[in-house]
């Protein structure tokens, strides 16, 4: 069956479907920009798919700057050197072209062009974002072309503070993007293990929002079924990338992953921003690593809700037993290191990543509360390979 084209509106205006990235013109024009920044990274940068949108951008009458000089565990000296160009080239908007990082970059980008205080005063703690000036956020359009943050749903983007070695999440809710155009033909030539790496974080988003301590059937309902279709897509998408309609259902279930989490995340997410930060490692991997280990620690407060998701994805096996050995089964057919030693992460850092760990705002959904001690113990068992956590 091939995947219809639509239109959502939920969580924010998305046109989904094939082929979707000639309305890129009408998306910015929905939302009065007539002189965008494309933000993206370097690789996208030099493809064909980058010089198809400036095309179609101006055949429309669009003058287009670009910016790609940014890292794939982004730091505040590319969202300052991006500000920069975006003034002087006077732009009025933003299109955030890309994975995670190109996406987190473009919408901090269009928070910070009209901000007078410093980035790090924005941070996704308390009521921070009211510092901002709203009238100062300029409008977003984003365009996925990896299925695994859902950045382009969120109100949120995480940069490393180069100061602290840390990462931030930056938060306010006008950085969720005004339009989204999901094009699973965007994504049809990301390599194999990209395809996978990506599609682990969004399996972990819809898990740690469905595992989240709270009452929020909204958002338990679609994580329920973002895990469905990565159950269903990713090992498909994985192995045949021409796979239009899995590279579509692996979109929208990263998007999905993104609008659960405002229930929660957990200590999948807190481990992995720190050992991101200071080791440099690809966060969806990152997670993929510690998911098992972090079942594993919240076994006796989860156990009721991974059975209903093993019922619900219709796994082989039922229970938690059989949710945890499909979570292996992914690992090992996507070639995923079952140790954070095979990301080449070591202990000298433990107790500083563990007590960073702590303080991340991720922690807080944790089905069972952590502090430094317990996320100590998680990451050593990730690091020795050790599921008695």
């Amino acid at each position: 069956m091939t995947l219809p084209a639509g239109n959502w509106n939920y969580p924010t205006p998305t046109r989904f479907g094939a082929g979707r990235i000639r309305e890129l013109p009408a998306a910015c024009a929905d939302l009065g920009i007539a002189r965008p920044l494309i933000v993206t990274d370097p690789g996208l940068a030099a493809l064909p798919m980058l010089a198809t949108a400036r095309e179609i951008l101006e055949t429309a009458g669009l003058p287009v700057s670009m910016f790609s000089e940014l890292k794939p565990n982004p730091v505040s000296a590319n969202v300052d050197a991006a500000v920069a160009q975006y003034r002087a080239d006077g732009c009025d908007g933003v299109i955030a072209f890309g994975g995670g990082s190109a996406l987190d970059v473009g919408k901090t980008v269009a928070m910070m062009v009209g901000q007078t205080r410093p980035l790090w005063d924005f941070e996704d703690v308390g009521d921070n974002f009211l510092r901002a000036d709203p009238a100062g956020i300029a409008p977003i359009v984003a365009v996925p072309t990896t299925a695994g943050t859902g950045s382009e749903m969120g109100r949120a983007a995480v940069v490393i503070n180069e100061v602290e070695q840390r990462k931030v999440i930056v938060f306010h809710p006008l950085m969720l993007p005004g339009r989204v155009i999901m094009d699973p033909e965007l994504t049809v030539g990301l390599p194999a293990k990209i395809t996978a790496w990506t599609g682990m974080d969004a399996l972990a988003h819809c898990l740690e929002a469905w595992c989240a301590p709270g009452f929020h059937p909204l958002a338990d309902g679609i994580a329920l079924e973002g895990m469905r279709l990565v159950r269903e897509s990713l090992p498909r998408a994985y192995a045949d990338g021409g796979d239009l309609d899995a590279r579509g259902n692996m979109l929208a279930a990263a998007g999905m992953g993104a609008t659960a989490f405002q229930k929660g995340l957990g200590a999948i997410h807190a481990l992995s921003h720190p050992v991101g930060a200071h080791y440099d490692t690809h966060h969806g991997l990152t997670n993929a690593v510690f998911m098992p280990y972090v079942l594993a620690f919240n076994r006796s407060a989860i156990e009721p809700r991974i059975a209903a998701a093993a019922r619900y994805l219709d796994l082989p096996q039922a229970g938690f037993d059989g949710f945890m050995g499909w979570v292996l089964e992914l690992r090992e057919t996507f070639d995923i290191p079952h140790t954070l030693a095979g990301l080449g992460v070591d202990d000298a850092l433990v107790d500083r990543i563990a007590l960073e760990a702590e303080h991340d705002p991720s922690a807080g959904g944790n089905p069972i509360p952590v502090k430094a001690a317990e996320l100590k113990s998680i990451f050593l068992a990730a690091l020795e390979g050790r599921l008695d956590v």
